[in-house]
């Protein structure tokens, strides 16, 4: 399997399986997996109206670039690498984009 294809599919299965979270929500926000198959940009959103305010955010934001997943927003306590390796995606390959580039270094 192409490593883009791998990656691809274990971003989207881990945002299908989160966004089931909130399938028995009462908030009247709608959650919306966006997928860019073409130029690899992957969010997960929750959208829509609450006490008289509108709403868009942004849970999840990967991209896959310069063949690595990048994982560009984690608005959650989740541990997303283990998500992704336990998907089958090496840690090597993982880029923590929300992070200043001498901590991305640091880690590796």
């Amino acid at each position: 399997m192409d490593k883009i294809v791998k990656f691809e599919q274990a971003i989207l299965d881990f945002l299908e399986e989160y966004a089931e979270g909130y399938q028995n929500a009462t908030d009247n926000l709608e959650t919306q997996i966006i997928a860019d198959s073409q130029r690899h940009h992957y969010q997960l959103l929750r959208v829509g109206w609450a006490n008289k305010k509108f709403i868009h955010f942004c849970i999840f934001h990967f991209d896959i670039k310069d063949g690595k997943v990048w994982v560009q927003v984690n608005e959650t306590e989740e541990l997303v690498v283990d998500e992704l390796v336990k998907r089958g995606v090496s840690p090597d390959d993982i880029e923590l984009g929300f992070q200043p580039e001498y901590l991305r270094r640091a880690a590796s």
